[in-house]
């Protein structure tokens, strides 16, 4: 069963709130370089904002946090309190959990960090496609179809993990967020071939630093496996996630 390439695919309409012009250009040129997404209004505050949802109503919104009159996170708590018929997704220079917690609890989709690359734009609003258009179709879908929709894998985040590990993830290191390691468990699952830590934080959406912290703590518990790359000057550190037992990679 395929539900989400139908040739009459929705076009989905977003309004781009973000108060500095040369952001907000550069967030509508992404935006509008991924097939199916169309810009249909700009706002440089949360009220005004507000208000476009209210008259265009959009399929989503692109939202920025710190912003004159209005911030973000009053602007998607009015969306919310209001019951407004729209997503949200978050772009934005905010990177303290307790922010980023309090936007997912008010029901952002996605969330990205400034700044950003147009790959990652592209991966928030091809993922927030694929939930779209299998939440609008009228058939049924089993567990594995929409694990694969929620989380771009057929694995959800919890078969990831195993026994052990997850036994780990409830004594992590200070600083270590559990949701953070299972996306970073998740990313490598997919993948192939030992990836640097730059490659690694390129994919999830989060700094280099930060996922060299989360890989170094994997690899030492074993959950990935170090490999060495020799090349011109110092050898390069890859990761590539260890067999469980039983596989074979």
């Amino acid at each position: 069963m395929n539900m989400m390439n139908s040739p009459e695919s929705k076009l989905f309409r977003v309004i781009l709130v973000e108060d500095d012009p040369m952001v907000q250009e550069v967030n509508q040129q992404f935006i509008e370089r991924v097939k199916g997404f169309q810009i249909i209004g700009t706002a440089s505050s949360g009220d005004e904002g507000l208000r476009m949802v209210k008259k265009l109503k959009p399929d989503l919104m692109i939202l920025d946090i710190f912003m004159p009159v209005q911030d973000g996170i009053e602007t998607l708590a009015q969306i919310r309190k209001q019951q407004l018929s729209v997503d949200v997704i978050v772009i934005s220079a905010a990177n303290d959990m307790r922010t980023i917690e309090r936007m997912l609890q008010n029901g952002a989709v996605d969330y990205i960090i400034k700044p950003f690359k147009f790959d990652r734009v592209k991966q928030a609003l091809e993922h927030y496609r694929s939930i779209k258009e299998t939440l609008q179709s009228e058939h049924t879908v089993t567990q594995s179809e929409l694990d694969r929709v929620l989380y771009g894998n057929p694995q959800t985040p919890s078969s990831l993990i195993s026994a052990s590990d997850a036994a780990a993830v409830q004594d992590l290191p200070k600083g270590l967020q559990a949701l953070t390691l299972k996306q970073i468990l998740q990313f490598l699952s997919g993948q192939t071939d030992p990836l640097s830590a730059e490659e690694v934080a390129e994919g999830v959406g989060i700094a280099r630093v930060t996922a060299r912290r989360y890989l170094d703590y994997l690899e030492k518990s074993g959950q990935v496996r170090l490999d060495l790359q020799y090349g011109v000057g110092r050898p390069m550190n890859k990761y590539v996630l260890s067999s469980r037992p039983g596989e074979s990679r």
